[in-house]
């Protein structure tokens, strides 16, 4: 049964609005995460979120640096540091990171890294606060600091290539996304390198290379840290203060230049792997997150290809059973995105006779705009999906950090839902003219040759 998300708001709202004193959302049925936000003398951003329900605390520091602060020849850096700082520091012994946590009770702990971004975080038990803050004060500061560094680098070097070997190259079709962001994104830009980076670049990085990109992007000036759950908001300040506040600010941080991209022809890209069933991929490059028709193009995406009310799934599986699999995404950046769309054709049928189905679908949005019912049930699906996502202490951290990210407002959530609310079927057609161009679009096929490698490759 689908639940309408005003009701899940509602139901939200209410618990997020008894998780501390912060004011009232501005609307009724638009949930907002209380949250408190200041800044060390050092440039550390602080925001903390109190709640009070479970006896646990999510400590979450992104810092803000991912693939896209990688100079070409040197790329991986960001990733590589990601399973780096999980080793040791001068004061925590090797590989003893983890241990520390799991005595303590911690429920998660990880990181990710993305071409705009860099996370570490861990879920403990709220009387271990103090051990979580030291541990990730402890590693911004003291990582360097440490007679074995090489050593390390030199093991976690190891552990990246073999992982780029399980998750690109010994994995069916694995090499795609860095296909396509090679194809959408030119040589100079900051997107068109993989976040795992190259094994030349990776083998080739020496100590003092890694050690000046620590330097230059893992400091309090480049950082934010937020603490969610169930903390003392003055004791929280107190530690935080004590951990952080005596490491240095770093230097101010010059990024590349990048932006959105347009191509200037189509491209279509025919590869091969070691499949069963024929792939395709479709990728327009569309508005950067936040920018005028990244919402919009969100909900087009819904429309498309979300679930099996969309447009795509009903006509391509249900109606005519000629694809096995299909799905949309706008999937969002903070310097460019790519909308795409992808499909799987059922035995006997074509990656053509897909594609042939796509634009005719996106034709018909170009002529005319959704009706109501269609485009409330996308954007309700959209709201429900938002609004169930921040279930967990980690999760509301993590928007906290999004929204802070991107646009300086940590509690910008009520007004991202507004923006969602308001996209009408007219924006919905102007940005399928606009982005879903057939000559501003890349295609990739992929064929079945068992002869081929695992990873796939281009025909020649």
């Amino acid at each position: 049964m689908h639940v309408r998300a005003a009701t899940v708001s509602a139901v939200l709202l209410s618990v997020f609005a008894n998780a501390s004193a912060a004011p009232p959302p501005a609307a009724a049925d638009l949930p907002q995460i209380p949250f408190e936000k200041y800044t060390l003398p050092n440039g550390l951003e602080v925001i903390l979120h109190e709640d009070h329900r479970t006896p646990e605390v999510a400590v979450d520091v992104w810092y803000k640096v991912g693939s896209r602060d990688e100079a070409p020849g040197h790329t991986g850096f960001a990733h590589l540091f990601e399973h780096i700082m999980f080793q040791g520091t001068k004061h925590i012994p090797e590989d003893k990171y983890f241990a520390y946590l799991q005595k303590a009770g911690a429920s998660n702990v990880n990181g990710s890294t993305a071409s705009d971004r860099t996370n570490y975080f861990e879920v403990v038990p709220s009387n271990q606060l103090e051990l979580a803050l030291w541990l990730e004060s402890d590693r911004m500061g003291f990582l360097l600091d440490r007679p074995s560094f090489k050593e390390t680098l030199d093991n976690q070097r190891d552990v990246v290539k073999n992982e780029r070997r399980q998750r690109y190259e010994n994995r069916p079709v694995g090499i795609i996304p860095e296909v396509l962001d090679a194809a959408i994104y030119p040589a100079e830009h900051p997107y068109h390198h993989p976040v795992i980076g190259s094994m030349t670049d990776l083998s080739a990085a020496s100590v003092e290379d890694v050690k000046a990109f620590f330097r230059t992007y893992y400091a309090p000036g480049n950082a934010t840290l937020t603490v969610s759950g169930d903390i003392d908001r003055a004791k929280a300040k107190e530690l935080i203060e004590r951990y952080f506040g005596p490491i240095p600010p770093g230097a101010p941080v010059v990024r590349r230049a990048g932006g959105e991209v347009r191509l200037t022809a189509p491209k279509r890209i025919a590869m091969e792997a070691k499949i069963q069933q024929p792939q395709l991929y479709v990728d327009y490059p569309s508005p950067a997150n936040f920018a005028p028709g990244d919402r919009e193009l969100d909900v087009l995406a819904n429309l498309l290809g979300n679930g099996k009310a969309s447009r795509l799934y009903k006509r391509l599986v249900y109606d005519m059973k000629i694809a096995q699999a299909v799905g949309a995404s706008q999937q969002s950046q903070l310097l460019a995105s790519t909308f795409e769309i992808t499909a799987s054709p059922m035995p006997g049928h074509t990656v053509d006779e897909i594609l042939t189905v796509i634009d005719d679908e996106i034709a018909k949005l170009q002529a005319a705009p959704p009706d109501a019912a269609e485009l409330d049930r996308a954007k309700n699906q959209i709201e429900s999906e938002t609004v169930r996502s921040l279930e967990s202490l980690l999760a509301r951290a993590e928007r906290l950090q999004a929204y802070n990210y991107s646009l300086g407002d940590p509690g910008f959530l009520p007004e991202d839902l507004r923006r969602y609310r308001a996209v009408d079927g007219s924006a919905i057609q102007r940005y399928a003219r606009e982005v879903l161009n057939p000559n501003n679009r890349v295609v990739v096929t992929v064929d079945p040759n068992p002869d081929a490698p695992i990873m796939g490759r281009v025909k020649k």
